[in-house]
Formats: structure tokens, sequence, C-alpha cells
């Protein structure tokens, strides 16, 4: 087999690795409040994530267009060679496995964007590999997604509260309806969570397509869309039981009605974002959700210094993933590996 094939075949491979890293890495955004609230039990949460992120994946690429895709492409100011894409996956893989083992969900949008800056500036040996406009879109996406969804949810469940009062429900048949509703949540995140993370693999395969000259411009063939829904799906079922831990217990002790508002509101963001086309972190928006539910009750509820660690590993991700990426193509680049 030709040199170059085979280098795009192990560039689609690692790709298929760091989307396999994100499913599990952001299970948690999903399921963990549903698992803690006990609504679902951990497999059975784990098995209707896996679905559902496999569903929202082809069903948005299929109706609604490639958007995030595309934005996550522009991110690139120059035409990327296959080191280029693949030095940027190893700087995402590298990331999400080493706050995964930290057990911090830092955001796996940001690990790619950042391996996509280190890997252009590498190549274009300066700043000039990256499209600073398209980057500051991204980042800014990024930055106001997480306060959105703390607000929505905090609203929202001030709202749901107040009715739950007003009306003097009872406790028991309340948290009941809630951990019902909070199956249906848990999906509808889940396929939010499918249908804007995966267009980042996606767009990552499509630019190595293009730079392997399989593709004449930037698009997301049929098959790149399912491979990219079955890679996070299965990743997703594999789990990600630390961070799980974070997100359902750590930060604040949640009850079925405050899962529920976390998880709704978390996935309404996610899906404005997708069909926008703005790439957006599931793990920031869900875990400003969950801080925002717990602060609409009480401020002390919160426990502020683990969200304070969370804020600091999704600050660090991209210079660090983008470092890592760096590395990585001047490893490649020494080793006279070119493409």
């Amino acid at each position: 087999m030709h040199e170059a094939a085979i280098l795009l075949w192990i560039t689609i491979a690692v790709a298929v690795a760091f989307d396999f890293t994100n499913g599990f890495h952001d299970t948690a955004n999903a399921i963990a409040t549903s698992i803690s609230t006990r609504a679902l039990s951990p497999h059975a949460a784990v098995g209707l994530a896996a679905v559902f992120n496999l569903v929202g994946a082809i069903v948005t690429v299929a109706f609604f267009q490639a958007k995030v895709s595309n934005t996550i492409a522009g991110t690139l100011a120059i035409k990327p060679g296959l080191v280029v894409v693949m030095s940027a996956l190893i700087g995402g893989i590298a990331w999400n496995l080493i706050t995964w083992y930290r057990g911090l969900p830092s955001s796996s949008t940001h690990a790619l964007i950042g391996g996509l800056c280190g890997a252009g500036i590498a190549a274009a040996h300066g700043f000039a590999g990256v499209r600073w406009s398209a980057l500051v879109k991204q980042v800014a996406s990024l930055v106001i997604s997480p306060p959105l969804g703390f607000v929505a949810a905090a609203a929202f469940a001030i709202l749901l509260l107040f009715v739950i009062y007003r009306l003097q429900l009872r406790p028991a048949p309340v948290n009941r309806t809630m951990r019902s509703l909070q199956v249906l949540t848990s999906a509808f995140l889940s396929y939010s969570h499918g249908a804007n993370d995966a267009q980042k693999t996606m767009a990552a395969i499509a630019l190595a397509l293009v730079a392997a000259g399989d593709l004449p411009r930037f698009e997301v063939p049929l098959w790149v869309v399912v491979l990219s829904a079955a890679a996070i799906a299965f990743g997703t079922y594999a789990g990600g039981w630390r961070i799980i831990r974070t997100l359902g217990w750590n930060i604040l002790k949640l009850e079925p009605a405050t899962g529920m508002s976390a998880q709704l509101m978390g996935a309404s963001v996610i899906q404005a974002a997708t069909l926008i086309g703005l790439p957006v972190s599931t793990t920031h928006v869900i875990t400003g959700s969950v801080m925002g539910v717990g602060a609409s009750r009480k401020l002390s509820a919160v426990r502020w210094g683990v969200g304070a660690n969370i804020v600091l590993a999704w600050i660090v991700t991209i210079p660090a993933s983008a470092l890592i990426a760096w590395v990585a193509f001047a490893i490649f680049n020494t080793a006279g590996l070119r493409g």
C-alpha cells in the first residue's frame, strides 16, 4: 500500500481513538445527575447515553448539515497535511486521558481546538498557521455557553420549585415524577452531546481526506458520519466513572428536580448551539447547569472549590493540548514523516 494511503488510515484510526476518548470522557455529562438521584442505574444510564449519542450524531448531520464540523475546520489558516491533523488529534487524546485520570471534566472540544492550533503553528513555523478570527468565535462560544447553562438552569429550577411549593405537592410523588422525567432529559442531553461533539471528529477525518486528495473540498461523507457516531457511542458505553463521581456527587448533592432542571437546560443550550454551527463543550455547559441549580437553592450548597479546579482545567486545556500537538508534530517532522 502506498505510504500516503497508510498515513491516511493511521490518521483516521487516531481520529476514531479521539472520538472514543471523547465518548468515555464525556459520558458523565449526560448521566451523572441521573445516577446520583437514582433515576437510572449506572448500566442503564450508560446504555441510554450510548444509543442517543449515536442517534444525535447521525440525525443532526443528516437533516441539519455538519455546521459544527465546518466551524472546526476553519481553525486552520493553512492547507492541512495528514501529519498536522494527526498531531492535533494526539494533542486532544493526550489531554483527554490526563484529565480523565485526574477525574476533571475538562472539554474535549477545547482539547481538539488546542491541538489544531498547536499543530497549525508548528506546521506554519509561526502564528500564521491559525485563523485567529475563527478561533475567537469558537472560544467565545465555549466561554459564553457555561454561564448560559448556569443562568438557564438556575431560572428553571427556581420556577419549578416555586410551582411545587405553591401547589403544595408532596415530596414522594414529586421525586417519582422527576426521576421519570430525568430519563427523558438524559436522552435529550445524550442526543445533544452526540449531535455537537461527534462533528468534531467528522471535521478531523474530513480534513485528513482533503489533505490526502481523496476529497476535492471540505465536506463530510456519510461513512465518516456513521464511523464518528459509532465511535463516540462505543466510547460512551465504556463509561467515565471518575468524572461521573465529580459531576454527580462532588460539586453538589442533587435531587431529582434539580437534576432534571440541569439536564434539560444544559441540553437546550447545546442543541441551540449545534443548530447554528457553534462548537460548545458539553462538559462546560452541564457543569455550569449543575452549579446553577445548586446556586438557585443556596449558594453554600455548591462546592465552589471543586468548581474552581474544574475552571482551572478549562483554562489550561487549549494551551496544554496545543503544546502536546506542537511536540507531536516536531517529533514526526524530525523522524521524516510528512504528508
